[in-house]
């Protein structure tokens, strides 16, 4: 990395954890002061104030089109009967997290050792992120049963259902975890699709550090966001719908890069 790219990642890096630890005082003095307010209500105020923070940091410029964000609305993360959504999307960046938290009222499901890192880990856990150790069976049922949980009580879930990062605008194939709770709770699928305009963005296989430094040194970054209807289960199966939720949100991929080429 040259110099100018280094001190605008460590002036990036230092402006992170300093929005981090104000939104985060903030939302707890707010807890403390109005008690009778739900931990959820904070956090769907607090979250979307921090993440628009972070991108303008990141200088990353957005192109969101779809219901509720192309008016300038969040998302809602529950549906009118009261359940739950589940917001499905291709999986390519660091950028993936604090872009899914601006747009949708949604708890992210994260990789299990990103709990103990010191300041994220901390205030992941106390907005409501889920963990999960996808090498595990046992982690894998546990954090599904919490996403029904969830989606029973109102709260919406964002999950990465290709199970990891890939770079290009190829969707993998789809586990079936976020289809089987949809299935169990008859929460609706809302399938996104993003895609970024630099290749630098993309997250392969490397360490975290080496991504994040990458990413942060970019001058800027383009990214554009497509939002789909959402899906019914109906009658389908668990296989169904997650091959209906991959083939929506490759089209959906497919759109968004159009708009960044265009």
């Amino acid at each position: 990395m040259r110099l100018r790219e280094h001190l605008r990642f460590g002036i990036r890096t230092a402006a992170f954890v300093g929005l981090t630890l104000g939104y985060w005082g903030c939302m707890e003095v707010e807890a403390l002061l109005r008690r009778k307010r739900s931990l959820n209500d904070l956090v769907n105020k607090w979250l979307p104030r921090w993440s628009r923070a972070i991108l303008r940091i990141y200088n990353l410029h957005i192109e969101a089109h779809g219901a509720y964000v192309e008016d300038g609305r969040i998302y809602p993360g529950c549906s009118p009967d009261g359940v739950g959504r589940i917001f499905v999307m291709n999986h390519r960046s660091s950028m993936d997290i604090p872009i899914v938290l601006r747009y949708f009222q949604a708890h992210v499901i994260s990789r299990h050792d990103l709990a103990s890192w010191p300041l994220i880990g901390r205030s992941a856990r106390r907005v409501g992120t889920l963990f999960v150790d996808r090498s595990s069976r046992r982690s894998g049922a546990s954090v599904l049963k919490e996403v029904a949980r969830v989606l029973r009580v109102g709260e919406g879930v964002a999950m990465f259902p290709e199970g990891t990062a890939f770079a290009g605008d190829e969707v993998h194939e789809f586990r079936p975890g976020a289809f089987n709770a949809a299935r169990r709770t008859g929460a609706q699928i809302v399938p996104v699709g993003i895609a970024y305009g630099d290749e630098a963005a993309y997250y392969r296989k490397e360490p975290f550090l080496t991504h994040i430094q990458r990413v942060g040194s970019l001058p800027q970054l383009r990214v554009a966001l497509e939002i789909g209807e959402p899906l019914e289960t109906g009658g389908r199966s668990s296989v169904e719908m997650k091959n209906l939720a991959r083939e929506c949100v490759q089209e959906l991929v497919t759109r968004a890069r159009a708009r960044l080429d265009g």
